[in-house]
């Protein structure tokens, strides 16, 4: 497995990874699977101030992806990011998540980040659209709860609970380093 940094033309493979949690699934509060022309530029977008990742197997294969988000659009959350990640179906229970949140931390770091923060949809009881894994896995990577909001998400006609959650990775000095945008770091 290889973990690298994402292009424009993982695209379409990006894409492929994330239209069942579209169409199948309330991880994604998505109803419609986004064009391909807009997932490029999501991918765009994120690169220019942050981490954006895959890992392939070793044929080139994507098998999952991760990256880190705007938090919350102000100038004093600039060490704060929203953290997602996209497995192949196949893919999942085989610590390929774990490697690359791994990897996600690592460039955080060198940004100067020191909250990693997940939102992520739950449910009182879990049914063929959702379950409760992704608060698990988020758990076992030393991610807290800190927040909850109750049936803040509606999709196939059903409500959703939805989280944050909360890593620190970083001191949190009374003059910290400045945030490096991801483009700006040489790796």
């Amino acid at each position: 497995m290889e973990i690298r940094i994402a292009t424009v033309d993982d695209a379409e493979q990006l894409l492929n990874i994330y239209r069942p949690y579209v169409e199948k699934t309330a991880i994604s509060f998505e109803y419609e699977v986004p064009s391909l022309e807009e997932f490029k530029g999501r991918i765009e977008n994120t690169l220019k101030k942050y981490p954006y990742l895959v890992a392939t197997d070793d044929n080139g294969e994507i098998k999952g992806y991760c990256y880190c988000g705007v938090f919350k659009a102000r100038a004093a959350y600039d060490y704060s990011v929203e953290t997602t990640i996209y497995l192949r179906e196949d893919a999942r229970g085989n610590g390929l998540g774990r490697c690359l949140y791994s990897k996600l931390e690592e460039y955080a770091k060198l940004q100067n980040i020191k909250n990693l923060n997940a939102c992520i949809a739950t449910c009182e009881i879990e049914d063929e659209t959702l379950t409760n894994a992704s608060k698990r896995f988020h758990e076992r990577l030393g991610y807290r709860l800190v927040g909850e909001f109750t049936n803040s998400g509606y999709k196939f006609n059903r409500w959703y609970n939805m989280i944050w959650m909360e890593k620190i990775i970083g001191e949190h000095e009374s003059t910290p380093a400045p945030f490096i945008p991801f483009c700006n770091l040489n790796v």
